[in-house]
């Protein structure tokens, strides 16, 4: 009966404090930030947060606009010809020792069609598509992690190019490096 209590004693004491005070060893879940820098200690611990959403300081934007080059690639046209074949037919008629088979052949045209190369054409590729970036320092949370580069959705972009320079941002990237 002893160990039953000393185990439970053990399992809520390990849930959180819940106090407020901040001492010991504290939850991370339970602690905030606020967008003007102040932080705080919820009543309650949070869940934790998406793996990925990324949270920082705003550092810098960058838009890089999409990059086109002219290329040339063969140029294929349908080319049809008339054509021949010849088709098999047969007839069975009677029973027993009165059968008769009588077959026959018919010529069916058609138009036999391919595609040919015929010369060249110019066509428009896109070398690297337009791209949004943001890049944060103190990501999330890890003051080691700096300048680094995250490519985001326009809307994203927007919002961060509105905000003050290191102002935190909370955000999911559409992919890494700029």
């Amino acid at each position: 009966m002893a160990a039953v209590t000393a185990i439970a004693i053990a399992g809520l004491g390990a849930c959180g404090s819940g106090n407020g005070s901040g001492s010991g060893g504290a939850d991370p879940g339970s602690s905030w930030t606020d967008d003007a820098g102040q932080s705080g200690q919820d009543a309650a611990p949070q869940a934790q947060p998406d793996t990925d959403t990324v949270r920082g300081l705003r550092d810098s934007v960058r838009h890089l606009s999409k990059k086109t080059a002219k290329a040339t690639r063969p140029h294929m046209v349908k080319k049809c010809t008339p054509a021949t074949r010849r088709t098999k037919h047969t007839q069975h008629t009677g029973t027993g020792t009165r059968k008769k088979t009588r077959t026959w052949y018919t010529t069916e045209h058609y138009q036999d069609c391919k595609k040919v190369r015929s010369g060249t054409e110019t066509y428009t590729r896109t070398v690297r598509p337009q791209q949004w970036c943001v890049r944060l320092d103190d990501v999330d949370g890890d003051t080691s992690q700096d300048d680094l580069w995250y490519q985001v959705t326009h809307a994203t972009y927007d919002e961060a190019l509105a905000m003050a320079e290191h102002t935190r941002i909370e955000f999911t990237p559409t992919g890494t490096g700029c």
